[in-house]
This record gives structure tokens, C-alpha cells and sequence, in this order.
């Protein structure tokens, strides 16, 4: 008698869902398998996922070593080796996919899964985010212009190069549109780039809303909308936002808790809009904490353009006062606690040095001046603390949705950080060709789509058959995360006995809530543990 393990876990529930999405079929019809390696590219696609979603972090040259734990027969197909999975293939597959057209194959993957899954499509999420890379990348960039370069790094790192990866995801936070751009591409030019390839692939009666934060808002990006509607951040840097951020307004609570609104209607770059003023308590009470710090620099700042001041001369004593009190009324937040106009004599010439006897002289004038903190305007700054501005094209909308539309647009930045997430490993990038780090950009968002459709899945069917599983705490939940699911997943084994040349398959160390899981997600995710 001989006996075997190898480790399941969870990677049966990407598999299932990997299976269950149509995934392979997109992806075997675009790429058909050719000579030089053993497995379909789909099925090293469904490797990559797993391995993305494996709770290790381990580059993908590390595929092979890795599978060799686990249960790759029931995760990959029968006669599938751990040794297919090896640097060759894996690059290959990466070259296959960019070659096919990077963001092509993405969306008509995206297609088929909506098609499946019939979530619908209310709001759409648009952003980008930088992915940092180490090496030099000298000279090389792909056939389209895509270049990994210096630009501004959302990741704080400006001491490497870096590509960026676009994103657009539904209100559940799905992913339906993907591309890698150069790392110097302006947020502005591509999140409006994929806005307009998003409304050419979407065929919908459905009243759709596009949102985006500030780098959407610009007069061309709106102007472009026509016929769209939309929602965005806007820039706190325009001259009308800085009037209505100063605006003393009589604020309306919200359906959120912590939050109230102030609209008015107004027409930016031709277009009308609703502008709706948001004052957040959450945002406040964060902003007062770095308040006093920020005084303190703003008054050395300040103190330092007084200084700048006190240099100017100039020739009459009026002319002195008026210039120390055109500095003040620029200066809102400070008053003078001494101020003097000083007189001084110097030589007509402009010479330096001691006059002659007879020389002729000129008065001239200048500001003598100390400052100090003006409360009253210090307290009124601190009452506008907490406060952005969202507007919408959508007239008949009002400013509570606009507000509870936006704050979804957390969902794609949830995404953004599941991707950097180390304990799933989708964002080790290693690759020296630009082409394939493209490539894998794709897979990363694909490894998010496959992760956000099983999350939705289970989260509506615990709803809809009204069930709950244990939470890390121990108390019951119907949206867990499916990060959590897969913890719960952890320990579960196939064991093989060979007896007299008969082999026997038995699934060990799955529970009851286990299978109440399983029960509820259906038979094509059963079948990897059952």
C-alpha cells in the first residue's frame, strides 16, 4: 500500500470559479495552444490565477516548485505535471497574450463573465494606479509606446521606474476594463481614454454613471461627455471651487452617516452642472489633527515673505503703509503685532558707503514689522476644515446619490490595493520584457476579476438563501470576504492510497461550514472537493 497528499485549500474555489466564468474558452479560441510547451495557454493562465491567489509570495519563475504541493491533477486537469509549469511556458503564454492585443483579450473576457453573471452595470469606477519596478529598462519600449519610466509614483517611490495600470470596475467592484500605460502617462488624458473605450464596448439601456476623482475633471475631459453622465472629484485648485470651499452655507445631513451637503447649480466649461459641497465630520477631525503643524510652517513661510517685504523701499511713507497692508490682506491668517514705517537716508547716487560733504540725499521708506496668529481667522479656516467638492452633469440628481455614488469609488481603489497585497502575490513584477510585464498587468486584473465574481457570489447567495457563516470573530456574517473564505478553506488535502495497483482519491479535513460554502456556490465547485 502506498499513500500520497498534496494540499487543496482553496485553490479549488479559484479553480471553480476560473472554470465556471468561461475564462478558458475566451482565451483558448483568442490563443490556441501551438508547439513548444504541453498545456493550453488557458490552463497556464488558470496557474498564474491560482498562484496569484495563493497566499504566498513567490514570483511566478517559481510556479513549478510551487505546485509540486499540491493537488495539480484536480486543480489543472489530469496528466498536468508541476515540471509544464516552468519559466519557458509561462513566458511563452505571456508573449501569446501580448501579442493577441493586451487590453483586447482582458475585455472580451470581461464580456462573457457580465453575460454569465448578470450583475448589471449602474456605476462605473474609473482610475489608475503605479505599479514600481527595479531595473534599468533602458531604451525598451513596446510597438505601441507603452515605456517603463520615472513619473509621478502613487507608491511614494521615486526612486524607481514604474509602468501604470488603468482601471475600470462596476459598483461591485469587478473589473471591465484593464491596460497598462507608460509610467509618465498623465492621469487626465488616460483615465478619459478609457472612459471612451468603455462606452464604445457597452451595449446597455441601463442608466450608467462614470466616476472618476479629480484627474477626470478637466474642460476638455467634460466637454467630451456629452450625452454621458458622470460624476467627479472636483480639483480644489479651480477659482470657483476655492469660492464655494469658503462659502459660509447651511449644510442638509445625509443618508451617510457623518456627512452633509450643500448644493448649487452652475455651469464650468460650458457645461451645466450640479456642484454639490460636502462637508465630512471623519475628514475634519483628521484634517484639525495636522492643523496646528501645518500653522506652524504656513507662519514660517509667512514670516519669510515678511522678511522679503521689509526689503522693499520705497519713496514715500504712504506708499510703505500701503505695501504692508496689501501683505496682510494675503496673508488672512496672521496680524501684525508691531508695525512701524522707518525712514532712512541714503546717498542719491546709490553708491555705498559714507556721503561726502555735499553730497545730495534721498529719504526713502520701508516696513519694520512683527507678526502674529489672528484668531478670528484661524477659527474661521477651522470651520471649513473637512470640506470637497462633487459634481455631476445629472441635474435630476441629487446631492445625497451623487455623494453615495462617489464614496463607492472605493471599490477601485480596493482593487488597486489587492493587487499590491503581498499575501496574494499578483504584483511581483520581474520580468525584463516590456511586452510581458504588459501582459502580466492583464493577469494581475484578471486574478482581481476571478477574486471580486467568487466575493459577489458568495456574498448573494448567503443573502438570497438568508444563511451566514462565522466571522474572524466568531459572530455571523453574510458578506464575508473571500479572503476570509479562503482562510476558512486552509488544511484541506486529497489523499491518495494505492493498493495492489488501484488507486484511491479521498478529500480530507473539510468541515461543516465548509461545506455549507460549497453547498451554496454549486456542484461546479463541489466537484473539486467532493
Amino acid at each position: 500500500m502506498e499513500i500520497s497528499t498534496k494540499q487543496l485549500d482553496h485553490h479549488g474555489i479559484v479553480a471553480a470559479a476560473f472554470d465556471s466564468l468561461g475564462i478558458a474558452e475566451v482565451i483558448d479560441k483568442r490563443i490556441s495552444k501551438k508547439r513548444n510547451h504541453n498545456l493550453e495557454h488557458s490552463t497556464i493562465v488558470k496557474a498564474m490565477v491560482i498562484l496569484g491567489l495563493g497566499f504566498v509570495e513567490r514570483r511566478l519563475y517559481f510556479a513549478g516548485s510551487y505546485f509540486k504541493n499540491w493537488a495539480i491533477d484536480e486543480l489543472l486537469g489530469e496528466g498536468v505535471k508541476a515540471e509544464d509549469l516552468n519559466d519557458d511556458a509561462l513566458g511563452r503564454t505571456l508573449d501569446k497574450i501580448y501579442d493577441s492585443g493586451v487590453t483586447e483579450l482582458f475585455e472580451e473576457i470581461a464580456v462573457k463573465v457580465m453575460k454569465k453573471v448578470k450583475m448589471g452595470l449602474h456605476l462605473i469606477h474609473v482610475d489608475t494606479t503605479s505599479v514600481s519596478v527595479s531595473g534599468n529598462y533602458e531604451m525598451e519600449d513596446g510597438s505601441d509606446g507603452f515605456k517603463i519610466t520615472f513619473g509621478h509614483s502613487k507608491e511614494h517611490r521615486q526612486d524607481l521606474k514604474q509602468f501604470v495600470i488603468g482601471m475600470v470596475v462596476n459598483q461591485s467592484g469587478m473589473p471591465i476594463f484593464a491596460k497598462p500605460y507608460s509610467g509618465n502617462k498623465s492621469d487626465k488624458k488616460s483615465i478619459m481614454e478609457m472612459v471612451k473605450s468603455v462606452r464604445k464596448s457597452i451595449d446597455t439601456e441601463s442608466e450608467i454613471y462614470y466616476i472618476a476623482d479629480s484627474a477626470f475633471y478637466t474642460l476638455d475631459n467634460i466637454r467630451q461627455m456629452e450625452g454621458t453622465y458622470w460624476i467627479s472629484h472636483v480639483p480644489s485648485t479651480l477659482k470657483e471651487s476655492k469660492i464655494l470651499l469658503n462659502k459660509d452655507v447651511e449644510f442638509k445631513a445625509t443618508g451617510l452617516k457623518g456627512y452633509s451637503v450643500y448644493e448649487e447649480t452652475c455651469e464650468y466649461g460650458g457645461v451645466k452642472q450640479k456642484w454639490v459641497l460636502v462637508k465630512s465630520e471623519k475628514m475634519r477631525a483628521r484634517q484639525l489633527k495636522n492643523f496646528d503643524r501645518h500653522l506652524e510652517k504656513r507662519k514660517a513661510q509667512a514670516e519669510r515673505s515678511l522678511n522679503k517685504a521689509m526689503r522693499v523701499k520705497y519713496f514715500c511713507e504712504a506708499d510703505a503703509m500701503n505695501g504692508a497692508q496689501n501683505w496682510i490682506k494675503e496673508h488672512r491668517l496672521f496680524k501684525y503685532s508691531h508695525l512701524k514705517i522707518k525712514s532712512m537716508k541714503l546717498r542719491k547716487s546709490g553708491k555705498r558707503g559714507r556721503p561726502s560733504k555735499n553730497e545730495e540725499m534721498v529719504t526713502l521708506y520701508k516696513i519694520e514689522a512683527e507678526i502674529d496668529y489672528e484668531a478670528q481667522e484661524i477659527e474661521k479656516e477651522k470651520s471649513k476644515l473637512g470640506r470637497f467638492i462633487l459634481a455631476s452633469n445629472d441635474m435630476e440628481l441629487c446631492g445625497d446619490s451623487i455623494l453615495t455614488y462617489y464614496k463607492r469609488q472605493s471599490t477601485v481603489e480596493r482593487g488597486f490595493r489587492f493587487l499590491k497585497d503581498n499575501s496574494f502575490g499578483v504584483s511581483d513584477v520581474y520580468l525584463k520584457k516590456t511586452t510581458r510585464i504588459q501582459a502580466l498587468a492583464m493577469i494581475m486584473v484578471l486574478t482581481l476579476l476571478v477574486y471580486s465574481i467568487a466575493e459577489w457570489m458568495i456574498r448573494t447567495k448567503l443573502q438570497n438563501e438568508k444563511e451566514t457563516i462565522p466571522n474572524q470573530i466568531n459572530k455571523p456574517t453574510n458578506r464575508p470576504t473571500l479572503k476570509w473564505i479562503f482562510q476558512l478553506f486552509m488544511n484541506i488535502t486529497v489523499v491518495k492510497v494505492v493498493i495492489e495497483g488501484k488507486i484511491r482519491t479521498q478529500i480530507a479535513n473539510v468541515n461543516e461550514i465548509q461545506t455549507k460554502i460549497l453547498r451554496l456556490l454549486g456542484d461546479k465547485y463541489e466537484k473539486y472537493y467532493f
